[in-house]
């Protein structure tokens, strides 16, 4: 009889212990849990620490952090018809767990769906941008960040909508041309890049022409402006010389007419100068008599 009541008490207590563990159920922090009921999502419980369900209830967990998907390169058409080879990535996560596993499932059919996705919207936003709007984004990246921007708010609506997932970014890897239409392309931006160059050689000769110009005018004017001066001052010069020679003729015209005879003989005679003059020659008083002669 005894040993009957510790049966029953031992198998009340595993039936305890399986009911307690069958009720209650932890969460971590990173993870979603999905209590579900004969199949049927009931409730999601997104706060970390432990929780109790009904025993017939069962628990699917999720992860909440952020997943990585490269999808494989695909070729799109843009606007100006060029196709562009793109490789891109899709950082993405659970939301809703309730609608993802009412949707998907699991996140092996969710990155497949995300491919349909992010091709859909890759497709729709390069088909609004033309070949060199997408490839030669500015300097400091506003161009290619407001287009990168555009395609994740388009594919991440979608996916939300439709099966609880959040795309956090969308961005791209890699852009490649079709290999039957590099070579094209390419001497396309040779050709492009050789007329820009040209028009630079063209604006630099003007350039050049108008500083060489330029120059020159302020060469003309500071030469004349310098020729003015020395007009100038040689006149001043002149006439002071003009002056002292008359203030000097005035003192003693005997004396003066004398310098101005031995300035003529210093610019006429040498040592090889040959000089025939008359009997009443001027000079030639000077030469024999001296300043007695004037």
């Amino acid at each position: 009889m005894q040993f009957i009541k510790e049966h029953y008490r031992a198998v009340a207590a595993l039936a305890f212990v399986l009911l307690a563990w069958l009720s209650f159920f932890s969460v971590r922090e990173t993870e979603f849990a999905l209590i579900t009921q004969f199949g049927r999502p009931v409730r999601t419980i997104t706060d970390a620490g432990l929780h109790a369900k009904w025993p017939f209830q069962s628990v699917t967990s999720f992860d909440r952090r952020l997943r990585v998907y490269d999808p494989r390169p695909s070729e799109f058409l843009t606007r100006d018809k060029k196709n562009l080879v793109i490789e891109s990535y899709v950082a993405w996560r659970i939301r809703d767990p309730k609608h993802f596993v009412e949707t998907v499932g699991d996140p092996i059919s969710a990155e497949m769906r995300l491919h349909d996705v992010v091709w859909s919207g890759l497709s729709a936003v390069l088909g609004t941008h033309d070949m060199d709007s997408i490839v030669a984004a500015n300097v400091d990246g506003t161009q290619s960040e407001a287009f990168l921007d555009q395609l994740t708010a388009s594919t991440g609506s979608a996916a939300l909508a439709q099966y609880g997932i959040e795309i956090v970014d969308v961005r791209i890897k890699r852009l490649n041309l079709p290999e039957q239409n590099k070579q094209s392309v390419y001497a396309r931006m040779r050709a492009e890049r050789e007329r820009i160059a040209r028009q630079y050689r063209a604006e630099g000769e003007e350039q050049a022409l108008r500083i060489r110009a330029d120059a020159d005018r302020q060469k003309e004017e500071i030469l004349a402006a310098a020729y003015k001066d020395a007009e100038k001052t040689r006149g001043e010069g002149d006439a002071a010389a003009t002056r002292i020679y008359s203030e000097a003729y005035s003192r003693n015209p005997k004396f003066y007419k004398l310098v101005r005879s031995l300035e003529s003989y210093k610019k006429i005679l040498d040592d090889k100068t040959t000089a025939i003059l008359s009997s009443d020659s001027e000079l030639l008083k000077v030469l024999m008599k001296g300043e007695g002669a004037q």
